[in-house]
């Protein structure tokens, strides 16, 4: 009984905080847009049963979303997005777990605790800081200017390069504490091993450090991936007109137009999207808990 039900709570919670809002949300995607509260007409009436449901059931709010440019651009573009971020994210987040696995023990709560730190103050007031610093009369500007690199202001605000900055400081611990705790688990004599037979410092960081690490590598890929792809507060924030991601449309259909059926729509394709790495990222903690036994 007791194995049960510690086995029960985690589908619970899954059944409860997962596939009821996703079976709401794909209810609704499959409804007709309605100038009512809520703002929709439900296909499915429990009183008629699945089969009349079946017979009307269409995916027109689906098909929609192929023949606007607008969403499959949003698509394409938060992909793009997402996965330059996470590239630039591992590029600024590896030197950084490197250099704290390699620090004296007595220092590495310090740094854990520089790096966890920025999460001590609220997401949106983060965000806010970067848009007055990254302002024509921002900091940086002014700092650039003080050191004589540029002459007269860069327009850096509501441009994607404010988008990128704004996602790699915020995402650069998710990158950070998995590449740490695979590189503090390193084996030291490895790398002496490899020197011993020859290899160079710069070598036998690519052929001995890198391969070892590469289950934090992907674990921080992922981490940061998967929550920029539907990313809505820095874009709306730092990127400007021109910044096209699939949150922002989501929240114009959604707040804007109150079309919730094809806001629906465009957030079960997100879903979808979304569920190739999270599958793949279950695979790989898979194989690094097979690996560890």
């Amino acid at each position: 009984m007791r194995r049960f039900v510690l086995i029960a709570i985690p589908y619970a919670w899954l059944l409860a905080l997962f596939l009821v809002p996703f079976a709401i949300v794909l209810k609704i995607s499959l409804s007709d847009y309605a100038v009512s509260i809520p703002p929709y007409v439900p296909q499915f009436d429990w009183a008629e049963g699945i089969s009349a449901f079946l017979a009307e059931l269409d995916f027109e709010n689906f098909i929609w979303l192929t023949e606007d440019d607008l969403y499959w651009k949003a698509y394409l573009s938060s992909l793009k997005i997402a996965a330059i971020s996470t590239f630039l994210t591992l590029l600024a987040g590896y030197p950084i777990a490197y250099g704290m696995a390699r620090a004296p023990e007595e220092w590495r709560p310090t740094l854990m605790m520089l790096v966890i730190l920025p999460f001590w103050t609220s997401f949106l007031i983060r965000v806010y800081a970067w848009m007055g610093i990254l302002s024509n009369e921002g900091f940086l500007n002014q700092f650039l200017m003080w050191l004589g690199v540029i002459s007269e202001p860069l327009t850096i605000l509501n441009t994607n390069s404010a988008v990128y900055i704004g996602i790699i400081y915020t995402y650069l611990p998710f990158m950070i504490l998995p590449v740490y705790s695979a590189l503090e688990r390193l084996d030291g004599s490895l790398i002496e091993a490899a020197e011993d037979l020859g290899c160079s410092r710069l070598t036998a960081f690519w052929l001995v450090t890198v391969p070892l690490s590469k289950n934090g590598i992907v674990a921080g890929c992922f981490l940061v991936f998967i929550p920029v792809l539907g990313e809505f507060v820095i874009p709306s924030l730092l990127g400007g007109s021109d910044t096209l991601m699939i949150g922002k449309v989501l929240w114009e259909e959604f707040f804007s137009n109150r079309d919730w059926p094809v806001a629906s729509a465009v957030a079960v394709v997100l879903l979808l999207l979304l569920i190739i790495p999270i599958v793949l990222f279950q695979r790989n903690q898979q194989k690094q808990q097979e690996a560890e036994q």
